[in-house]
């Protein structure tokens, strides 16, 4: 399977919408759309989508401090980056989340590769999941004359066999508009303070 994803999904209807209470500039959309694919078996495409009134290369510094992304995104407990036997970029990230007096928690072990400012590929080379992977794409966008970037976080994922794809499709379909807000707060302190 191609870890190196694109953003051509099949046209849907987006799934979910979530917006935060910061600033808006006139025509700025601060709204998260998220779209979900069924592929091969369990395996599941998800694409999240934010334009944030931000350069790429704005974006692009947030995205790639991996040292401080937990600092910020929420359910992120640790994510720090960790010796590559080839000399590459790879991450340890460890993911936590509380329900219902349980808490769960994910491991994911991701090699990176950066194509400065437009393109992150990640893909799990250690982890909780049989198969993790996908994309960070920056494309510039013009909105009612201004300047920004549309933020695309691609990702195809497949549970191991202890976890429902459906719980799986939730979580995800709960946090990654979250995550994606998070990004655009954190920008906002970084360069409007």
């Amino acid at each position: 399977m191609d870890t190196h994803l694109s953003p051509d999904l099949p046209p849907t209807e987006p799934s979910a919408v979530a917006e935060d209470n910061l600033p808006i500039s006139a025509g700025e959309r601060c709204a998260v759309t998220l779209e979900t694919q069924k592929l091969e078996k369990r395996h599941r495409q998800i694409q999240a989508q934010i334009v944030l009134p931000f350069s790429p290369e704005q974006v692009w510094q947030v995205l790639i401090d991996y040292e401080a992304l937990a600092d910020f995104i929420p359910n992120l407990a640790k994510s720090q980056r960790i010796e590559h036997p080839d000399s590459g970029i790879r991450i340890e990230q460890i993911g936590v989340k509380n329900a219902l007096f349980l808490k769960f928690s994910a491991r994911v072990v991701l090699d990176m590769v950066e194509e400065f400012p437009h393109t992150i590929y990640f893909d799990m080379v250690e982890g909780d999941f049989k198969f993790f992977a996908g994309t960070w794409i920056l494309q510039p966008a013009t909105f009612e004359n201004a300047q920004g970037t549309l933020l695309t976080y691609l990702l195809q994922v497949c549970p191991t066999r202890l976890i429902p794809v459906k719980a799986i499709e939730q979580q995800l379909g709960k946090d990654l508009p979250q995550n994606l807000l998070a990004i655009r707060k954190r920008l906002y302190e970084l360069y409007c303070p």
